[in-house]
């Protein structure tokens, strides 16, 4: 049977060994990569600075960004563009050590002094949390540029910061402008936007294998910081559908993208997709299989999932727990082209 084109398709990630990473994710997380430590593995992605690429199917070795630069009908009428670019990254991470602290700038602030690149909005779901592993989301009370500025040079800037003890399930939106970092024996799902802007505030004089020290961007993470602190957290809520082996719980809506945690028990569940949207689907626990149209992908904790936007009908089954997400890039092009 000749494959049509908008068939469900596996994804294999690229690998990063940052310092601070370890090796859950080859141990947990299937990740068959060769490199000694695996900090984070960029599952979805079409960023330049590491491609995602096609695993399974008739596009099966080509990156993820050349199949929808082929296709862009693909990506969904909500998120139409033609240069294969899908306006989120999709990773997992694996914390050994505590991430610097950092922050990221907003789609305005990128766009003007990072020569127009996307800002950065993420979302991280706790996979994984070591008894009392805590992050770094935001202060603890007021602070301001000064304070923020003399705590760095003075290397007392933790005393400042807001640290959350975290497990299993948690949820936590990271807007830009928020100071955070994951703390170790953390390991998270991070949905974000397409970017891969960090300003490193802190790196607790940390060095690299070459005995450097990582580069800090004191002066950009001071002019993007938000000082008033406001954000806002979100835990995985009630179910919004139910059925007998199957349940969806939204986690996040924010404007860049929306994602849901699905937990499948069952032989045949249908899902149908739209026209508006590409949808991916995480693998986070258990193990499962994807029936469309005669063909099949069998899936496994680890495993990421690209659905076209109007796919065909597929059929799930299994037992297995996924975040499905979802993109509203309209949404960001208005502020873009405000922006402008």
């Amino acid at each position: 049977m000749e494959e049509k084109k908008n068939y469900p398709f596996l994804l294999s990630p690229i690998g990063k060994n940052y310092l601070w990473g370890g090796s859950k994710l080859m141990s947990e997380y299937n990740k068959n990569i060769d490199l000694d430590i695996i900090a984070e593995t960029w599952e979805c992605s079409t960023n330049p600075d590491g491609y995602s690429s096609v695993a399974s199917g008739s596009f099966k070795c080509q990156t993820l960004k050349n199949v929808l630069k082929q296709n862009p009908e693909f990506l969904g009428t909500n998120n139409i563009n033609e240069k294969g670019e899908i306006p989120i990254l999709i990773k997992l991470i694996d914390a050994r050590q505590n991430l610097s602290i950092q922050v990221h700038p907003t789609d305005e602030y990128a766009f003007k002094n990072e020569n127009g690149q996307n800002g950065k909005n993420e979302m991280w779901y706790i996979l994984e949390a070591e008894d009392d592993a805590k992050l770094i989301k935001g202060f603890k009370g007021e602070v301001n540029r000064n304070l923020v500025k003399e705590a760095v040079e003075n290397k007392e800037i933790e005393q400042y910061l807001n640290k959350v003890k975290v497990k299993s399930g948690d949820a936590f939106y990271i807007k830009a402008g928020t100071v955070h970092s994951i703390g170790a024996g953390i390991v998270i799902a991070e949905i974000q936007q397409n970017s891969n802007l960090t300003y490193r505030l802190y790196d607790y004089d940390r060095t690299d294998k070459n005995g450097k020290k990582r580069e800090l961007h004191l002066q950009k993470a001071l002019d993007v910081i938000d000082y008033k602190n406001e954000n806002e957290d979100f835990k995985c809520g009630e179910a919004v559908k139910y059925s007998e082996g199957y349940i969806s719980k939204k986690v996040c809506e924010c404007e860049n993208f929306k994602v849901y945690k699905e937990n499948i028990n069952s032989k045949n569940i249908a899902f149908n997709t739209n026209k508006e949207s590409f949808q991916v689907f995480l693998c986070i626990n258990g193990s499962g299989k994807l029936d469309f149209d005669g063909q099949f992908i069998d899936i496994k904790k680890g495993d990421c999932v690209f659905v076209p936007a109007d796919s065909v009908k597929i059929t799930i089954s299994g037992d297995f727990e996924f975040l499905r997400v979802s993109c509203w890039m309209l949404a960001w092009l208005i502020t873009y082209k405000i922006i402008l």
